[in-house]
């Protein structure tokens, strides 16, 4: 049948309407899209001096939208995931019964003052018909594309009184809504998996135990017409044989000793007829008997937290009370190796689309957020969720096709960043950290992550961080790569380092990847090694080149002293011999040492590290009688920096021309 607004009287809430129905007991609504299309979600959150979030006029502190399915919130640490999970525990609750309460770290607090009052507003929305009959006084509704759509607005508010905390949850208006109680509240309640839980606990046996509450509310569990379930027969046959057992067989001796003990306890004709039985014979003291547990000796809490997901995963499949089938599951990787991580994800990818079951997870995991899907994932930065789906974003079909290939957990760190610098190749990846470091500016301090995407594929990684409506997330991405102007000879054998057609491409290049937050930095010339080669670390660099062609060359052995005396000598005699060539020619031969025939190279890496070490030990207090031999069997981070050799090198290498392009980006992306 369809749904005629007139069958019911409208109260007008803004450009909504709220269904008040003449009839408290009415049980059908149609109108409601099929439910193979859909199933209720929550579909956005609002947070108003809640925790870290203030709000400013009417604009909330964190603003949130989530889709069906899948919702895996990410990023860098105190971005407010935990505070979305906890946000809607408040609102809805949980189907653990577990204690919940307002305290005075949730009101948002500035200069050692909070705030008095915070509220947390929740929409609820895509209602089948089986669930809309249960909240008929609660939904809204409006006409979106000719259809009618319904809605529940939740509104939480906490407040202080001199010393108390009060609370309330009204849906519909803020100030005059309906206030929630009785069976909305008990079908809006959600399944909440903690952190670091106590899965062995949550599945042990006893009153009230969390995998009875599961049992007891899954279909298979419910009788109708007052029939009796076959637990219940299975359970009363038992107990008859138990008493026969006790009564007839080899226990009477037993059963006779405590009667015969119990008479002597009681008064004259007090009745003594004990009796021996397994537990009362209900559902529910049967099902509280039962415990859940791993087939395997003593199991490891990984294997125990995997169990107590999937009865959790069974009763929300199987939630047919027309009732909010919500997961929120904080910090998935808790006790679990990434293996498992890997599995687990991918099964919940899967159910989630064949069932409807919406889950919101919170992650720290680059492991889970590189193998779960992009349309997935709901980065939060700077008080607002960007949902990462199609359309949001400025990425191509393609680009999410590649980089469901392609981001790995080493890439998948930039969305726990506070800045991002995507890379080429190995050798920016290796030593730009370690100028970052000379300069004072280290990374990790930072929060900002590297990303060698290995190629020159910027736009399809870049691009995750700008926005469709062109709106800005507050994560600075630099993308570093190279002009790729390569010098030449000319007829006359001139050497022609083609400044012109340098200077074209590197404007044509900045102007290609840059957008929004997203800034490029061209290396002013060729490649970034031959920057290297040209600029104030020419002397570091032509020594890592010969040290790094000994090191390719060694099967056993790295370097030994021997080998860095004989790579020192052949660097004076080219010295000798090159003395006459311009600094770009001189660059040139120095580079060209580590190219084949086709301009490739297979000593990048080997020479960015062999620099990166040659690096750190002209900054560090060497201890006496180590020698150079040993530095590429140590880890020099664990030698101390001396200053005055750190703040020589810095000045060098912030006043070079060549590698301006590099401290840039660093700056850029640490916002210093």
């Amino acid at each position: 049948m369809e749904f005629r607004s007139t069958d019911f009287p409208l109260r007008t809430t803004g450009k909504s309407k709220s269904i008040v129905p003449y009839y408290g007991s009415l049980l059908n609504l149609a109108s409601v899209r099929n439910e193979k299309e859909q199933i209720m979600i929550i579909s956005e959150l609002k947070l108003y001096n809640f925790r870290k979030f203030k709000a400013v006029s009417d604009a909330p502190g964190l603003s949130v939208s989530f889709h069906r399915g899948l919702n895996a919130l990410i990023g860098e640490n105190d971005s407010g995931k935990s505070a979305v999970i906890d946000a809607i525990k408040l609102v809805l609750l949980t189907q653990s019964n577990e204690y919940l309460r307002v305290v005075d770290e949730d009101f948002y607090t500035e200069d050692g003052i909070s705030v008095n009052e915070f509220r947390i507003d929740l929409t609820l929305s895509d209602f089948t018909e089986n669930e809309a009959k249960n909240f008929v006084e609660l939904l809204e509704f409006k006409m979106v594309a000719g259809a009618t759509a319904y809605y529940i607005h939740l509104h939480y508010r906490a407040w202080k009184e001199k010393f108390r905390v009060f609370t309330e949850l009204r849906a519909g208006e803020i100030s005059d809504g309906v206030v929630l109680d009785g069976k909305a509240r008990e079908l809006l309640k959600c399944v909440y998996l903690r952190p670091l839980r106590d899965a062995e606990r949550e599945m042990r046996s006893g009153r009230n135990s969390r995998i009875s509450q599961i049992l007891f509310n899954h279909p298979v569990f419910k009788m109708k017409d007052g029939a009796e379930h076959r637990l219940i027969e299975i359970l009363k046959t038992a107990n008859e044989d138990i008493e026969r057992y006790f009564t007839e067989q080899d226990g009477t001796v037993i059963l006779s000793a405590i009667r015969e003990t119990l008479t002597s306890f009681n008064e004259q004709d007090t009745p003594s007829n004990a009796k021996l039985e397994t537990s009362a014979i209900q559902l529910k003291s049967i099902l509280e008997s039962l415990s859940l547990s791993a087939a395997e000796i003593r199991p490891g809490l990984g294997e125990l937290n995997l169990l107590f997901i999937a009865a959790e995963l069974l009763l929300l499949q199987h939630d047919d009370n027309g009732g909010l089938r919500l997961a929120l599951i904080e910090e998935l990787e808790a006790h679990l190796h990434p293996q498992a991580q890997l599995r687990l994800i991918q099964y919940l990818q899967k159910e989630y689309n064949e069932s409807g079951i919406q889950i919101i997870i919170s992650t720290h995991s680059p492991v889970l957020a590189s193998k779960i899907n992009l349309k997935n994932l709901i980065l939060l930065k700077g008080g607002k969720g960007y949902d990462l789906t199609p359309g949001r974003t400025k990425l191509e079909k393609g680009d999410y096709l590649f980089l469901q290939r392609f981001l790995d957990s080493s890439k998948a760190n930039l969305f726990f960043a506070k800045g991002v610098i995507m890379v080429e190749g190995d050798a920016e990846n290796l030593l730009i950290p370690v100028i970052a470091d000379i300069i004072g500016l280290p990374l990790e301090k930072y929060g900002v992550s590297i990303v060698n995407v290995g190629s020159t594929a910027f736009l399809r990684y870049s691009r995750i961080f700008t926005r469709a409506d062109d709106s800005t997330i507050g994560i600075p991405v630099a993308v570093i790569t190279d002009c790729d102007v390569k010098p030449a000879y000319d007829e006359a054998g001139r050497f022609e380092v083609r400044k012109n057609e340098t200077a074209e491409q590197v404007v044509k290049k900045e102007r290609y990847y840059s957008t929004g937050e997203v800034k490029a930095f061209i290396a002013p010339r060729w490649t970034f090694e031959y920057c290297l080669a040209m600029g104030c670390l020419c002397d570091e660099f032509h020594k890592a080149v010969h040290y790094g062609m000994k090191v390719k060359n060694s099967d056993k052995y790295a370097l030994t002293d021997q080998k860095i005396q004989r790579a020192d000598q052949e660097i004076d005699a080219e010295d000798e011999s090159w003395q006459a060539l311009s600094q770009a020619e001189y660059a040139y031969k120095i580079y060209g040492q580590m190219l084949d025939g086709e301009g490739k190279s297979g000593l990048k890496a080997i020479v960015a590290q062999c620099l990166a070490s040659i690096l750190r030990w002209e900054i560090s207090v060497v201890p006496e009688g180590l020698t150079m031999e040993q530095m590429f069997d140590l880890d020099l981070y664990r030698l101390k920096v001396d200053d005055r050799k750190r703040c020589e090198l810095r000045e060098r290498i912030e006043k070079d021309r060549y590698l301006k392009y590099i401290v840039d980006a660093i700056r850029y992306v640490t916002q210093q």
